[in-house]
């Protein structure tokens, strides 16, 4: 893929991967374009941005024309993620088919549906049980189509929930990490003594970047590697370690979600994933490191950066507001 003459990688969304992903791109010495509907406030030096509607096939186009890699690291509201999601897909795949770009595709967990506590393997059938699963497993299946009928190249890469500098909208987002900060109560779903694996934003990207230069990723599927899997207790009780005061978990039960659910579209959306949090949920990343050679980032590491980017993050609005 890097001895092309062409190199062009082109990331379609500059969210919490998008740019990270945009960000490594570059550190590669790659010609870097971001595509997203409106332009960022502080875009990166040295990476190009392009605006665009990827539901409209024509700007789609535009966007990827001399592209090699093309990237969907899209998404859309939670709460209209079923109706949404799948025409942000079918128009980045348009768009590289048309191309000739290999696609890489981020994807999440929900097409697995509940596993039972198995191992999440590439080889795992997809198994939805929930609105948002089908709709996960039926992208899924419309880029293994396309692959398959010889319309395009495809390298998909999937993770469970996102950790990280940045990562706002996550169970291990900002709510989690403020509130951990300020000595307050983590609040959670599910059983947390319960083994989960959690995705390191930062090697996610590094993931993708690997799917979209190594010629071995090329039409197949990826679980990509992060820090080694405990459970969500163990995790709390290393970020109390780190902040130097301990951490108290509340666990939310179900009812409560569904009743707040009744006037919150985004907590109604979030219901029907708790299973996620009833069962082991572990992502099975060997294959990857195998073929790659490459493990993700440790535990404790992953967790002290993003520490220190929510303390930063804290001081400067703490210095804005003192300075008006």
């Amino acid at each position: 893929m890097t001895s092309s003459s062409r190199n062009l990688h082109v990331v379609f969304g500059f969210g919490q991967v998008g740019r990270a992903l945009a960000c490594r791109l570059r550190s590669l010495g790659l010609q870097v374009r971001v595509v997203s509907r409106r332009r960022p406030k502080d875009m990166p030096v040295g990476i190009e941005w392009r605006g665009g509607d990827v539901t409209n096939p024509e700007e789609a186009s535009d966007a990827v024309q001399s592209a090699t890699v093309v990237y969907q690291c899209l998404s859309a509201p939670y709460a209209q993620w079923p109706e949404v999601f799948p025409l942000l897909q079918r128009g980045v795949l348009a768009a590289a088919e048309r191309q000739g770009a290999l696609l890489v595709s981020l994807e999440n967990l929900y097409g697995f549906g509940p596993t039972h506590g198995a191992l999440m393997t590439e080889t795992m059938p997809l198994a939805p049980s929930t609105v948002k699963g089908r709709t996960r497993a039926a992208m899924t299946e419309e880029l293994l189509a396309a692959r398959d009928a010889g319309l395009v190249h495809i390298a998909i890469g999937r993770a469970s929930d996102f950790f990280g500098p940045g990562v706002v909208g996550s169970t291990l987002g900002e709510r989690f990490f403020e509130r951990a900060l300020t000595g307050r109560r983590a609040d959670f779903i599910g059983k947390p003594d319960l083994l989960h694996t959690y995705s390191y934003v930062p090697d996610i990207a590094v993931g993708l970047a690997t799917l979209g230069t190594d010629r071995l990723a090329i039409d197949d599927v990826w679980h990509l590697p992060g820090p080694e899997t405990v459970s969500t207790r163990r995790l709390v009780a290393l970020v109390a370690d780190q902040i130097g005061h301990p951490v108290g978990i509340r666990s939310i039960p179900k009812f409560a979600l569904r009743a707040v659910g009744l006037v919150n579209p985004v907590m109604k959306a979030l219901v029907e994933t708790t299973y996620e949090f009833d069962e082991p949920f572990v992502l099975d990343t060997s294959k990857y490191e195998a073929v790659f050679g490459m493990t993700g980032t440790s535990l404790a590491d992953a967790l002290a950066t993003t520490i220190d980017a929510y303390r930063d993050a804290s001081s400067k609005r703490s210095a804005t507001v003192e300075g008006m």
